[in-house]
């Protein structure tokens, strides 16, 4: 009987740190982030601004431009990608329909090696200086769209976001009506639960509890 009762309690451990898991990596934070910065707009009287899919999934093709090299974000060494890469690759990589491409009024980008919630990524990361508030409150923008990503399933993690004075009916217009899901990484607006590599390693610890539950079941069903 302790048996018994010991096996069934193993198995609802194991799908419940299962659940857990699974409900933590469908966290979206590109729209945490764009909450953020339409929060802190509005708490300064400005507009709050479209989250547009198909500009946060060309956010997410600017991440994956600089191939996980944080030494090239800000600083004397600060690099970024052509303005020619919009229209020859980010945007046919996210299916968006480069006739529909508005001009990029903004962005930021930060980078470091560990990761930080959504708020923080706004507040220590991206807010770096009076010319990113600049940014942020800019009366140029009527729309936005963000992207985190991680590199090979872990860090550094990029956090990106693109503002655009576009229309939100007729700009960065995806083919099909739906940006292209790439992995790794998370953009906003897309509608979809995000399990890039970002969501997963805030969560990862957790694995490794199920794991021991798992071997725990199948060493009590080989035994008996």
């Amino acid at each position: 009987m302790a048996n018994a009762t010991h096996f069934y309690l193993l198995c609802i451990f194991f799908i419940s740190v299962s659940a857990t898991v699974q409900s933590k990596v469908t966290d979206n934070p590109a729209d945490e982030l764009v909450a953020a910065i339409n929060a802190n707009r509005t708490a300064s009287k400005s507009t709050s601004l479209y989250s547009n899919s198909g500009l946060a999934c060309i956010a997410l093709q600017y991440i994956k431009a600089f191939q996980g090299d944080c030494s090239v974000v800000g600083g004397p060494k600060a690099k970024r990608p052509a303005d020619s890469e919009f229209a020859e690759t980010f945007a046919p990589n996210c299916g968006v329909e480069v006739s529909t491409l508005a001009p990029i009024t903004g962005r930021l980008l930060g980078c470091q090696s560990k990761y930080v919630k959504p708020s923080e990524a706004f507040s220590q990361i991206l807010m770096k200086n009076e010319k990113s508030l600049e940014i942020v409150h800019s009366k140029n923008h009527s729309e936005v769209g963000a992207a985190v990503s991680g590199s090979d399933g872990g860090g550094p993690y990029f956090w990106c976001v693109l503002f655009s004075s576009g229309k939100s009916n007729s700009s960065f217009v995806p083919e099909g009506g739906v940006a292209k899901i790439t992995r790794p990484g998370c953009f906003s607006g897309a509608n979809d639960a995000c399990s890039g590599a970002v969501a997963l390693s805030r969560n990862l610890s957790l694995w490794p509890i199920a794991l021991a539950g798992l071997i725990s079941l199948m060493a009590f069903a080989f035994r008996v």
